[in-house]
């Protein structure tokens, strides 16, 4: 596939989002970016800033098939997961697939849940399979999980567990609007613009097409070198509890291989890589309780591991 048809392509799914989203354009380039890029992604903002609405925008745009999960503290693993019901008629237990058995899963305030319902999506995040009563069940390609999260201060929620936030390829703020973007929005409930409205843009198979040329595009040595040396300066670092993991240098550089595709490039710059460090990393660092004390933030810490590694000619 060209460069020119694969920016055409994304383009097409960018302006029908667009047509409900106002504004946000980098939140809708990182959630671009994670689906070329095979991730996964959290969105953590208060309520009503739009986290559902640019993830139903995303997922009407695609033709895959589709399932929203509104988590609560009720919520069990075999709600999300299936389970096996005994059939009377065949003398044999039937398997009830959960939703998420589906290609596009909304995640809906996903810390409202305990850690066990959360945990129940660590397999199928990232081996793409869920085993239920000793049966693997493979869910079709493309697979995302977009979950939104209110933030950990506000009540009724539960912190996610490493493991599990690990699996997200990035995590989008959303922001307030402007008074100019607020105005628009106003405009649009007027008009009744809604995500409903929009039709698929895009099919499951151009989809895989395209992740796939991300997955081709040209990182060199001295990129991944880069990226290694970002992850080795966290892990040493005296203000952090514990560095990112193998698992998030790979998220880095497929996020930095997606980025160079929307730019139009068939090769990876150290840009591209600075750029994502932010919505790559930031959601995984566990900072020491005594830096956090002191204000030390995710964004001061990674902007502090950059600066002291020359970036590759």
């Amino acid at each position: 596939m060209e460069t020119v048809e694969i920016l055409e392509q994304i383009q097409i799914v960018r302006d029908n989002m667009q047509k409900i989203m106002v504004g946000k354009e980098s939140a809708v380039n990182l959630l671009l970016i994670a689906l070329l890029s095979k991730g996964h992604v959290l969105l953590e903002d208060v309520p009503g800033i739009g986290k559902t609405t640019m993830v139903c925008a995303l997922s009407n745009s695609l033709d895959c098939s589709f399932a929203r999960i509104q988590f609560t503290p009720d919520v069990m693993p075999s709600d999300i997961t299936g389970f096996s019901m005994y059939n009377v008629k065949t003398q044999e237990f039937d398997f009830r697939p959960g939703p998420i058995l589906n290609q596009i899963i909304l995640a809906d305030e996903i810390n409202r849940a305990s850690p066990k319902t959360q945990s129940s999506l660590l397999e199928i995040m990232q081996e793409q399979q869920v085993t239920v009563d000793g049966v693997t069940h493979l869910i079709p390609s493309p697979f995302m999980v977009l979950a939104t999260q209110n933030p950990i201060e506000h009540a009724g929620t539960y912190p996610l567990p490493d493991a599990q936030l690990d699996r997200f390829c990035l995590s989008i703020n959303m922001g307030y609007p402007t008074v100019d973007q607020e105005m628009s929005i106003l405009d649009r409930v007027e008009n009744q613009a809604t995500t409903s409205s929009l039709i698929p843009v895009i099919h499951a198979d151009m989809i895989i097409a395209l992740q796939q040329a991300s997955a081709r595009l040209y990182c060199a040595d001295t990129i991944k070198n880069y990226i290694a040396k970002i992850a080795a300066a966290t892990r040493v670092h005296p203000k952090l509890k514990i560095g990112i993991s193998p698992r998030a240098s790979i998220h880095l550089m497929q996020a930095a291989k997606s980025l160079a595709l929307l730019s139009g490039r068939e090769y990876v710059l150290p840009n591209d890589v600075r750029q994502l460090c932010i919505p790559v990393l930031s959601h995984r660092l566990m900072i020491r309780s005594d830096a956090k004390a002191s204000g030390v933030t995710s964004l001061t810490l990674i902007s502090d591991v950059l600066s002291k590694i020359e970036v590759p000619k």
